[in-house]
């Protein structure tokens, strides 16, 4: 089984590469990011007719979840509990049955948090912070749990292309690496670093000649319960499709499982 995430920077700007992308590789589950459309403007119709369940928790403009399935869904849950004033949809969950038993798959685009002086940050360590308790509690269901999606979160040196640049942004400093340790120390294992212990990024930004230069860091993660984390085999980044002529500014990563 593979299960996906990929932060596609609007779906109107993007669909015929999330298509072409889908089309080539097929994977059984896709967690997307950033769809920027509400629910009823989501081109489901070009993802049912590749055999796709659809699942979204969209909103106008800005954010916004969906997850794709190749089979169907027994259970969705949308908007991250904590926070009944939390209006950014950022956070989608859903559950499929699998022989060896269901299988949970939360889709989540974590706040950014820049700028560090703004309100913008308190709001991305509170919301880690409910993204934990959910965690937490989810882990005492002992099932197979993956935790898909963009993070915003550089977990450490070998994840971005410069250090010194990127410490002290709230994708890199202490406070927001504190929380995301806390996930780890919860039982959470970080796919890629269990398979791959070579540098791999996920993210190069449209300016500077990011792309080019090959100035990236790896903030979109597949996070793993022990139950995952026990059938997981590889994990692939999907690097050539940021050489796409009309690419997001992030990549497909995909993990394969034994489910």
């Amino acid at each position: 089984m593979q299960i996906a995430t990929w932060n596609i920077n609007g779906i109107k700007a993007r669909l015929p590469e999330v298509e072409y992308w889908l089309k080539a590789n097929m994977p059984d589950l896709v967690c997307l990011q950033e769809i920027k459309s509400i629910d009823e403007n989501f081109p489901r119709e070009v993802f049912e007719d590749l055999g796709y369940n659809v699942e979204t928790h969209g909103q106008k403009g800005f954010n916004g979840v969906a997850l794709l399935s190749l089979h169907p869904f027994e259970e969705i849950n949308r908007g991250l509990p904590g926070d009944d004033g939390d209006e950014q949809a950022r956070f989608i969950e859903g559950v499929i049955a699998r022989p060896t038993g269901p299988v949970r798959v939360a889709g989540i685009y974590l706040p950014n948090g820049n700028p560090v002086d703004t309100e913008k940050f308190p709001y991305k360590l509170g919301w880690m912070d409910r993204l934990n308790t959910w965690t937490k509690s989810r882990l005492l269901l002992e099932e197979p749990l993956i935790i898909a999606g963009d993070y915003n979160i550089i977990p450490e040196r070998l994840d971005t292309h410069d250090h010194d640049a990127w410490w002290g942004d709230a994708l890199y400093r202490p406070e927001s690496l504190e929380r995301f340790r806390t996930l780890q120390a919860m039982g959470m294992t970080d796919a890629l670093r269990a398979t791959n212990n070579q540098q791999a990024f996920t993210f190069w930004d449209f300016q500077a000649g990011a792309w080019r230069r090959n100035n990236g860091i790896r903030i979109d993660h597949l996070m793993c319960s022990p139950q995952a984390a026990d059938r997981l085999n590889t994990v692939e980044v999907h690097k050539d499709m940021r050489a796409r002529e009309k690419p997001s500014d992030h990549v497909p990563v995909i993990g394969h499982f034994d489910f």
